[in-house]
């Protein structure tokens, strides 16, 4: 048998990502959501320098990073598959590879009653844990396009933009405390409260999308003692608008308040144009999955992701 070679592409040979033989790629990860590997020369997002492959005899196994065109090392794991019988070479492309972040996997909705997108699935993720990666959490991704209609504003708050980082950074970190979104957790488990709170920060900033559209939602207007609610952040990515963070501060959680913002930061996108907004919330969050389902927003995707 040929001896494995495990190596990065180049932009001469970028082509070879498309000749893995993998029986199992139209049923999870990219493939069944339109997205196809391109590198930036080929008008894609992608880096030949960021994606590896292992060959014996063509390549059998591939894994691709992704990050915006300015950033300087990979934000995700997009890509990782192998051919029939070759897990041990998957495992060793990921443990040779010099490069580390989360690993995304997509997966189309009720996914476990699939038995062959279960089985595609569990592959995947068997061969991630033995490369060291550790599961963090499972995400629902929703789709709102016109066609599912524009929520009614409940108009129990009231919305305000506020211009001071500074500010919307303290009403952050009070947001932060107790949430249930596992990458907000796992940021205060690392550095506190201050961490999650500037690594969100870090996110909008990060987003090509105004600064303006950010919003501070109080019980009524401050200069007539409103209380601070939460904030939500209307955003795009590098695809498309998304609802870039819903967050309420504890002491009024408990009251429905996700989905008033839910519903004003879709209105804003909408009144910008936006014909598809895409947005996220953790499986264990049950009341923000409540606030998507209600205001209109079908699952699109499921995502488990692993760090």
């Amino acid at each position: 048998m040929t001896d494995l070679v495990i190596r990065a592409l180049t932009e001469n040979d970028a082509q070879l990502f498309d000749s893995l033989d993998d029986p199992t790629a139209g049923l999870v990860g990219h493939p069944p959501f339109g997205r196809r590997y391109a590198s930036a020369a080929q008008g894609g997002q992608y880096r030949p320098e960021w994606t590896w492959v292992a060959l014996r005899d063509g390549v059998v196994a591939r894994a691709a990073w992704w990050a915006g065109p300015d950033d300087t090392r990979p934000v995700a794991l997009d890509w990782f598959d192998f051919a029939p019988g070759e897990s041990d070479a998957a495992v060793r492309l990921l443990r040779t590879a010099p490069l580390h972040a989360e690993y995304v996997l997509q997966l189309p909705p009720g996914w476990r009653g699939q038995e062959a997108v279960r089985d595609a699935t569990r592959a995947r993720t068997d061969a991630a844990a033995a490369a060291g990666l550790v599961p963090l959490v499972e995400r629902f991704r929703y789709t709102w396009t016109p066609e599912c209609g524009l929520p009614e504003a409940p108009g129990r708050l009231v919305f305000l933009p506020e211009p001071d980082d500074g500010v919307f950074l303290d009403i952050l970190r009070r947001v932060e405390t107790g949430s249930l979104d596992a990458h907000t957790r796992q940021a205060i488990a690392e550095g506190g409260v201050a961490q999650a709170a500037q690594e969100e920060l870090d996110f909008f900033r990060w987003c090509p999308s105004p600064r303006d559209g950010w919003r501070v939602a109080w019980t009524a207007d401050p200069g007539r003692g409103g209380e601070v609610v939460g904030v939500h952040v209307p955003a795009r990515d590098l695809q498309a608008p998304v609802i870039g963070f819903i967050g309420v501060v504890p002491e009024h959680r408990g009251r429905g308040y996700g989905y008033d913002l839910l519903v004003d930061c879709t209105r804003q996108l909408a009144a910008h144009g936006a014909e598809k907004i895409i947005g996220e919330t953790d499986r264990p969050d049950v009341p923000m999955a409540a606030a998507f389902a209600k205001a209109g927003y079908p699952t699109t995707q499921e995502r488990a992701s692993f760090v």
